[in-house]
């Protein structure tokens, strides 16, 4: 199978969103259904996670912007009403959490703000109305609440009514600040959207790795040094594991690259491939195949799960270094990413990704979507990978 034919990328965003599509579908109480099993069956039909919203909002997007389907467009506009309606809430942020349309945890988290940015741009990018107002909406709340411009970085959470602000700073939340500026860009062509993009990635990327042995660490305390020892009693943490993250070092380089197109440096490329072939390397399984997940400060290797959305990201910065660099190595990773998550994490009976699996490659349960995964990483990285071939086709022309 030839994994790098845009043929192939298409049909495979296509076989996903046919998991979702249209059994995720609140016709009761809007928005989608966030939790199924490996057959479609419903896990879970009250719970409405903020991060799982916008990502469905992201991955019907993207549908339409591909396929032209109509469906797609009316399922993302439908998501985007009931973020408004339902996640937002009088102070202007976003509710984490939702039972059906009541708030369950209104805590204030710059990780979900930045999916609400990115899906309000990708909305805009597939001309939804008022996605593009509801953008620069957006950027204002984070910029009112969020940003700090002493450390020119994202707080990372507070309570409602944007009161107590927690003393923790996390690098996972301004990665994908980043990747939602980025977004935002592409779909409206403003400066300042590209600017904040630079100045996330040349803090994270060259400033706090010189206190981190040049590698991308995941928790800081409030002055931004590391803080070594967060949720080193839980490695296993959904959003904040404890450790090196080596998907994030793989996302980081994937985003770099995005950001070189439109105000290059050197040292973006040069961090992304180093950023890329280190966590390769330390996270690649010889003996089983796929990706371990987390490190230890000292560089052992700490969870040796495979996480579905490691190996998507892999994939798609692997694609994008090997078309900017043109060294066969790197399509060489993407083909070996791609047959061991084509072999171990698609799922060709009923379609999708599973979410985990152990060191052996085995499912741990029939869980294949809990909240806030939508499959938007493996649909994302087809994307990605789509769109840096066209970019790389204009360039080489």
């Amino acid at each position: 199978m030839n994994f790098q034919k845009q043929e192939f990328l298409l049909d495979h965003i296509k076989e996903i969103i046919s998991f979702y599509h249209p059994r995720c579908i609140d016709k009761e109480l809007g928005g989608y259904i966030h939790q199924f099993h490996d057959d479609g069956s419903i896990d879970d039909p009250m719970t409405k996670h903020l991060v799982g919203t916008c990502r469905f909002i992201y991955i019907y997007s993207i549908s339409y912007i591909t396929f032209k389907d109509p469906e797609y467009k009316d399922a993302a506009e439908l998501g985007l009403k009931f973020l408004r309606e339902a996640h937002q809430q009088p102070d202007g942020g976003f509710a984490w959490l939702l039972n059906g349309k009541q708030v369950k945890d209104d805590t204030r988290y710059c990780y979900g703000h930045a999916f609400v940015l990115l899906a309000a741009a990708v909305a805009t990018k597939a001309q939804i109305q008022g996605a593009r107002e509801f953008t620069s909406e957006v950027y204002e709340i984070l910029e009112k609440n969020f940003w700090d411009k002493n450390s020119e970085l994202y707080v990372d959470e507070m309570e409602k009514d944007w009161k107590n602000i927690s003393p923790y700073r996390g690098q996972n939340a301004n990665m994908h600040m980043c990747e939602a500026m980025l977004s935002s860009f592409e779909a409206t062509k403003e400066k300042k959207y590209l600017d904040r993009a630079y100045t996330l990635a040349k803090r994270i990327c060259l400033d706090l790795t010189k206190n981190t042995g040049g590698l991308i660490w995941e928790h800081f305390n409030t002055d931004w040094t590391p803080d070594w020892d967060y949720n080193i009693n839980d490695p296993k943490h959904m959003f904040k594991p404890y450790g090196y993250n080596l998907g994030h070092s793989i996302e980081w380089a994937k985003l770099l690259l995005i950001l070189e197109r439109y105000k290059p440096e050197a040292w973006m490329l040069d961090t992304a491939k180093k950023l890329f072939d280190y966590a390769i390397e330390k996270s690649w399984d010889k003996d089983n195949e796929g990706m371990h997940y987390t490190l230890t400060p000292d560089g052992e290797i700490l969870d040796k799960d495979r996480y579905y959305w490691v190996l998507a990201e892999t994939f798609a910065a692997a694609s994008l270094i090997a078309l900017r660099t043109k060294d066969k190595n790197y399509w060489g990773w993407y083909d070996k990413v791609w047959e061991f998550s084509h072999k171990y994490f698609v799922d060709h009976k009923y379609g999708g990704w599973y979410r985990i699996l152990d060191q052996d490659n085995q499912k741990y349960s029939s869980l294949k979507s809990p909240p806030s995964k939508t499959d938007y990483h493996p649909i994302g990285a087809c994307y990605e990978t789509l769109e840096a071939m066209k970019y790389s086709d204009l360039k080489n022309r």
